[in-house]
This record gives C-alpha cells, structure tokens and sequence, in this order.
C-alpha cells in the first residue's frame, strides 16, 4: 500500500487490518485491528489526526482529512460507504455514513446512526445516536427500529469478513481471457436496507 511519511509522522497500521494497495495514507493517520480500508480510499494526516478504530470500514475512493490540531474519527464497528468524505468530524460507534455522503468540521454522527447516501451533514452538526439524517443539509428523518440497526450491524461484519478474507486471499493476478465453466459464485446473505424495513 502507498504509506507515506509526513512531518516525521508514519501512518500506524494494525497486523489485522486490511488496507488495499491502491488506498493512500499519509501521515499522522491510525488504522486499528479488524478494520477495512478500500480500494482508492485516502486518508490524508497532513494536518489533523485520522483514527479508524478496531472493526470500522473506509471504502473505495473515501476521503478522510481534518483540520489543523483536529481529529477525524471513525469510531469502533463504523461503517463509511463508497465516496463519502470525512472531514474533522467524528463517526460514532456502529454508525453508518452513506455512499458519497459528506460529514463536515466538528459534526458528530451519533452511536448507531444512519447518514443516508448523499445526503450533506454541516459543520457543527450533533446527530443524536440511533437516528435516520438524510438530505442537502441533512436532517433527522426519523428513529432506527432494532431491525435496521441490525441490519448495518451485519453489513459492517460482512465487511470484518472482507478484511480476514483479502488478508488470506487477495493476490494480484492477469485476468483469464474466458470464464471458466465451472466458475464458483461468492455466497452472501446480505440483506438490503429496503428489506429490513419491510420485514
């Protein structure tokens, strides 16, 4: 993986962590144990602190950055959608920011929230823990009900699963010019958001 120095400060990485080769991290930037960091992802500690704490996940082409003398966090079991941007903010514990959501300066996603995909936190923003925030800026919708907290729980372990798995697995290779006709399929149970709601 690109793992650069800044200042004098090397990024910290977790044995049991997984960071993508093509993911970034520069400088003042911790990554703890169980956690998933994705392809293109960058994590930029140029300024402030970025902690990724243990079980968290940072997906493809995320960005995560702060402000001087601030922290980004991603608190335990967090989980960052596809493209969504972090800046001087905190994630809380089992929270969930949506795909190509951006969370601004001193926000706070609160334990086991939901950021909906898309939708822009301001800065200074409090979510209270177990809520549905959605929309430019983004507001509170409504209460999680158990099922769906469940729901991103079991997605944010699939992504636990990912990390062991790409330890053990991940290796570049030259692609086959044919699918072979035996071709196995990756199993997965992951049950969608709209489902969990009707259920």
């Amino acid at each position: 993986m690109p793992c650069y120095s800044f200042a004098g400060l090397v990024p910290v990485v977790d044995p049991a962590a997984f960071v993508h080769p093509t993911a970034v991290l520069i400088g003042d930037v911790i990554v703890g144990p169980g956690c998933y960091i994705g392809p293109g992802a960058a994590l930029r500690g140029d300024l402030g602190r970025l902690i990724v704490q243990r079980g968290a996940n940072v997906q493809d082409n995320c960005v995560m950055h702060s402000f001087p003398g601030k922290e980004c966090v991603v608190e335990e079991d967090g989980h960052v959608g596809h493209g969504a941007v972090l800046h001087g903010c905190r994630v809380g514990r089992n929270a969930l920011v949506g795909m190509n959501a951006v969370v601004m300066d001193n926000a706070v996603v609160g334990e086991e929230a939901l950021v909906a995909a898309m939708s822009f936190v301001k800065a200074g923003m409090q979510i209270p823990p177990r809520v549905m925030v959605a929309g430019t800026p983004a507001r509170v919708v409504r209460e999680l009900t158990k099922k769906e907290i469940e729901w991103k729980s079991q997605g944010t372990a699939e992504y636990r699963e990912i990390a062991r798995r790409c330890l053990a697995t991940l290796a570049e290779v030259t692609p086959l010019t044919e699918m072979e006709s035996d071709r196995p399929r990756l199993g997965g149970g992951h049950v969608t958001l709209a489902e969990a709601q009707r259920n």
